[in-house]
């Protein structure tokens, strides 16, 4: 392997039985291994089916990763994208080696850091400075070398107070901050950071991604990268792979694979109308369907920036006395978060039993609030507080445009995620 190479992954696959919990039957491991035996292929390999979580098939097997090949040089950044499913956390765990692969092979030079999900590699009955000194004994590092670290660690997980508590009596947040402390500052050769990061405040979220920055950067070590936030995606990553269902669909420089990503798979309608035999929500109440519409309660792709929009959701509530409500998060493509909202202050039906029947909420979003680009927009229907029915993510989109109106002489693009008109004055004093 090249010296510049630091992960070489060749026609890499991975199949799982759907179902159970071992890796198979006694029949099956033992035409297994009389296949093995015959110098002939797995039989099983043979009947997988494509990984779409969507349809039920008719195989008991399933291709969750199929023929995966790229190189990672050393101090690269790459990113990995896809929808829910696509194989994304597979692919880091068998790079992390907490799985094995059915076939293909996997060259890696230097040591890996994995922050894979809340509370990977740590005890939960060993405090957190335990921890600290048994993740970097896995890494290889001394105890010396540990001890240089350990102050850098709890300085940036901000867990100075708890460091001798068990780990188990943390917060997912506490977990998070000491979890990605330690694998940032105990300088693996390599850093592979799944979508936990989410979990963490927006201030702590800020400083993993300067710290990773700096990891790659600065310090010339390979960092993998697997998020749903395109921003930070670019922002970090200088390539992207993008996975659909199991495959590597795409590969290339970031802001390419993800303007590919978002026009193939962000809604492009403003509309989006359940039939009756599409599940959308359960015995309690039931999304019917949600829709972009002018004042008049027509339907619209499009409109101006100075014109007001009404995202009008229609339910049935299926169960005499339930308490239901709508909230509302919109975000741009990148999925930068815009605002959130919710029937719940101010409708006269909100947390109010409902009789048997169907409902329309309206939610009116005032003009010349947002920008000329694409918004999308995410629908929660809610019963009794707490009780999430159904979540329609990213199910239509609202589309604005620039007429012109209001530039005043001022050309070009005009940046922002929201454009708002605001009241200037000027006195002479």
């Amino acid at each position: 392997m090249s010296r510049e190479v630091a992960i070489r992954v060749e026609n890499l696959s991975k199949l799982y039985r759907l179902g159970q919990i071992t890796t198979g039957t006694l029949t099956h491991d033992l035409k297994r291994w009389a296949a093995k035996m015959q110098g002939k292929e797995d039989p099983f390999m043979k009947v997988g089916e494509e990984n779409d979580r969507t349809k039920k098939g008719g195989s008991d097997y399933t291709w969750v990763l199929k023929d995966i090949n790229f190189e990672i040089n050393k101090g690269d950044t790459l990113g990995i994208i896809g929808k829910n499913g696509a194989g994304k956390s597979t692919l880091l765990k068998i790079l992390s080696r907490v799985t094995a692969p059915t076939k293909g092979e996997i060259k890696i030079k230097g040591r890996i850091a994995s922050l894979l999900e809340v509370g990977t590699g740590f005890h939960p009955d060993l405090s957190g400075r335990e921890n600290i000194y048994m993740n970097g004994a896995i890494l290889g590092m001394t105890r010396h070398e540990i001890t240089r670290k350990f102050d850098e660690i709890v300085d940036f997980a901000g867990i100075e107070k708890y460091v001798g508590t068990p780990v188990k009596r943390y917060s997912s947040g506490m977990y998070v901050r000491l979890a990605f402390a330690v694998a940032a500052f105990l300088e693996p050769e390599i850093l592979i950071v799944d979508e936990v990061l989410a979990v963490g405040d927006a201030e702590f979220q800020r400083k993993c991604m300067g710290r990773l920055k700096d990891v790659s950067v600065n310090d010339g070590r390979t960092v993998i990268f697997v998020s749903h936030n395109m921003t930070a995606m670019q922002s970090l990553c200088n390539r992207t792979i993008m996975l659909e269902r199991g495959q590597i669909k795409m590969t290339g420089d970031t802001d390419t694979v993800i303007n590919h990503y978002l026009n193939t798979y962000v809604s492009t309608s403003s509309t989006k109308v359940w039939d009756e035999h599409e599940s959308s929500g359960n015995d309690y109440a039931r999304l019917r369907s949600v829709k972009v519409v002018d004042d008049e309660g027509v339907a619209i792709s499009n409109s101006f920036i100075e014109e007001g929009v009404n995202i009008e959701t229609t339910y049935q509530c299926l169960e005499e006395g339930s308490k239901l409500y709508v909230s509302l998060v919109i975000k741009n493509q990148k999925d930068d978060l815009i605002f959130i909202s919710s029937s719940i202050s101010e409708d006269v039906w909100s947390m109010n039993p409902h009789p048997l029947g169907t409902y329309k909420t309206t939610c009116k979003v005032p003009g010349n609030l947002l920008n000329d680009i694409t918004y999308k927009v995410t629908v929660f229907l809610i019963r009794n507080s707490t009780d999430v029915v159904y979540t329609a993510e990213d199910i239509i989109i609202i589309e604005k445009t620039d007429p012109g109106n209001n530039r005043r002489g001022l050309y070009g693009k005009w940046g922002g995620l929201v454009r708002p008109i605001l009241d200037w004055r000027t006195i002479k004093l």
